[in-house]
């Protein structure tokens, strides 16, 4: 017997965007900006993380990095918006059920993710690995330790079976596949929208990251390319949108009844996900807070257009396509996955 769900007109309303009517994204500009001013008044010359794609640096240079992506994010937010005006908008909060066991269904998720985390890392840990969270060490940023096959395997299995398939089974007894942001309600204006934001981002990549992915050979492209896809896809791709984008957003929006609420709880909780990356350091209280600082100027954003994507079309699968599976992971990390497999 499928739960009881709300068919409230109050989630029907369009979203708004606009800064001036959502406190809630005052404050995030707040915060925002409170972060970027404490960084640099804590930080000294150089950042005390292993980022060898960054190394050169400078606290205020990776800030002005941050802030370029924060309206990378929200042009690419605007164009979303922009290309689905005319769209009739899912109502995403009646996919979930009724207000107390959608508070019930959130809490145990996230002392579910948390439990997941602190796994991940105390399994990683007893291997002599990297902590397991939603990022491959040396994802990104690059990293200067070794990270060998059977750890990125296994980390992409992990991540896999504790994130995506195990929930899925779940909520997939409990729930169609409509409620869990999985079917499309609209296949082709969906096709274009990925088709656009992937456009956007795919550039932005090219001009401003400046991969490394064409200093490769072509066997290097040949066997890299799939074998990157296929390891974040199974790592970080699927667990990300089964777990924060088809299950949790749902519920998160049926309890707050905002929107813009919505996308910044899924954009924290997207970057809490990576708590474990592997240059975060927490040593010390000065490097603790450039750690939590830099998860969220590097994670935050991206996080809230992956929530946006889902909110507009219903559908958890946008995402997935338009901006995380190909860019940036298969763009920037191929190269890799080709030292970690020595291709």
């Amino acid at each position: 017997m499928q739960p009881t769900r709300s068919n409230s007109p109050e989630f029907s309303r369009p979203p708004r965007w606009v800064l001036q009517r959502s406190p809630v994204l005052w404050a995030v500009a707040a915060g925002w900006l409170t972060v970027n001013v404490l960084v640099l008044a804590v930080a000294d010359d150089r950042l005390p993380f292993d980022w060898p794609s960054t190394a050169e640096s400078t606290p205020g240079g990776r800030l002005v990095e941050a802030n370029v992506a924060l309206a990378e994010v929200l042009l690419l937010i605007a164009v979303t918006v922009l290309l689905t005006r005319r769209r009739t908008r899912p109502d995403v909060a009646a996919r979930a059920p009724e207000r107390s066991l959608a508070l019930k269904e959130t809490l145990l998720l996230l002392a579910y993710g948390a439990s997941g985390l602190a796994l991940g890392f105390a399994l990683a840990r007893s291997l002599g690995w990297h902590p397991f969270g939603f990022h491959l060490a040396g994802t990104l940023y690059g990293t200067h330790e070794h990270v060998g096959a059977a750890e990125a395997v296994t980390w992409a299995l992990y991540n896999l079976v504790v994130y995506a398939v195990l929930p899925l089974l779940f909520f997939r007894r409990r729930y169609s596949a409509e409620d869990l942001n999985l079917r499309s309600s609209d296949r082709r204006a969906d096709a274009l929208l990925i088709a656009v934001i992937l456009v956007v981002e795919s550039a932005v990549q090219f001009a401003v990251l400046r991969p490394e992915l064409f200093d490769l050979g072509g066997r290097q492209l040949l066997l890299g390319v799939p074998a990157a896809f296929a390891l974040y896809f199974a790592g970080t791709v699927l667990p990300a949108m089964v777990f924060l984008y088809a299950i949790l957003l749902p519920r998160l929006l049926k309890l707050t009844g905002s929107t813009a609420t919505t996308v910044v709880l899924g954009g924290l909780a997207y970057t809490v996900f990576h708590l474990w990356d592997a240059w975060t350091l927490f040593t010390t209280p000065g490097d603790a807070f450039l750690s939590v600082s830099f998860l969220l100027l590097t994670y935050f954003a991206p996080g809230m257009m992956k929530s946006v994507l889902t909110l507009r079309t219903g559908n958890a699968w946008v995402h997935v396509w338009a901006y995380h599976a190909f860019a940036p992971h298969t763009l920037a990390d191929t190269p890799h996955v080709v030292r970690i497999f020595r291709i």
